[in-house]
């Protein structure tokens, strides 16, 4: 099983608030803020019915509630049915290239969660739809980096090729980069620094994972401190610091009751 540093299965969707927000830009959008409130805070089915009604003609709002439930799946491992269906109403509504690119990025994205947390096997799925996504997404497209990232996660997890999967996560990170993407900067940081810590270069995973959580906290995404306060923690050299930040990991999740489900049971044992 995937280790605490891995285990958000490459979440960013296509929201969040200070342009950041892939293809979509919700800077002066009040439902777009106000879905990321909900879904930082771990509120993802009030989130999703903001966005039904939007959802039910318009292929960008359908693909946003996509995202808030496959969320949902990974930090609870609850609601699978319900993201599928979701996703398959906004794979109906694509009609142009990005929009159907960003809807097999989804789908591959859905199916390798499944797959990492053993719901169902659907590596084949995954790989096979990100495929898709790669043929229909132009080059300069703002989905590219969370696609490269996503490529990542299935090199490293599924296929066990490192230096593919670091060679993904590297694009994926001077996308964001490029692009504003800051939360998905936020998961880049981290995951490069999970390699690092993997391949034993400490000091360099420090550097990434305390990126990655700086840029939560700043963002308000507090439903992800958590995980990121506990992968700092587990690379810190000071032991009280290190149990400080496990502390607040615990209350966090505590706070958002009880998510994300598998870091409450991991901190839970070690408090």
């Amino acid at each position: 099983m995937a280790d605490t540093a891995m285990r958000e299965t490459g979440l960013p969707g296509p929201e969040e608030p200070g342009g950041g927000g892939g293809s979509l830009g919700e800077d002066d959008d009040p439902l777009g803020r106000a879905v990321w409130r909900l879904r930082s805070r771990a509120c993802w089915e009030d989130a999703a019915a903001l966005l039904a009604p939007r959802a039910a003609q318009d292929a960008a709002a359908a693909l946003r509630r996509t995202a808030v439930l496959t969320e949902r799946c990974v930090f609870t491992g609850e609601g699978w049915s319900a993201a599928e269906g979701a996703l398959r109403e906004a794979e109906a509504l694509a009609t142009a290239d990005e929009e159907r690119g960003a809807a097999a990025c989804e789908r591959g994205h859905l199916a390798y969660a499944a797959t990492l947390l053993g719901v169902r096997d659907r590596a084949d799925e995954a790989r096979s739809a990100l495929g898709r996504a790669a043929a229909l997404l132009a080059p300069q497209s703002p989905t590219r980096p969370l696609l490269d990232f996503r490529r990542g996660l299935i090199a490293q997890h599924l296929s066990e090729n490192p230096s593919d999967a670091t060679a993904a996560f590297q694009r994926a990170h001077a996308g964001a980069a490029a692009h504003g993407h800051r939360l998905l900067l936020s998961f880049t940081w981290r995951h490069m620094a999970a390699v690092a810590e993997h391949d034993g270069r400490l000091t360099e995973a420090r550097h990434g994972f305390a990126e990655s959580l700086r840029i939560r906290e700043e963002l308000g995404y507090l439903v992800g401190i958590a995980p990121a306060l506990a992968s700092l923690a587990a690379v810190l050299p000071d032991v009280a610091e290190a149990a400080r930040l496990r502390a607040e990991a615990l209350r966090l999740v505590r706070l958002l009751g009880g998510v994300p489900a598998w870091l409450a049971e991991r901190l839970r044992a070690t408090a």
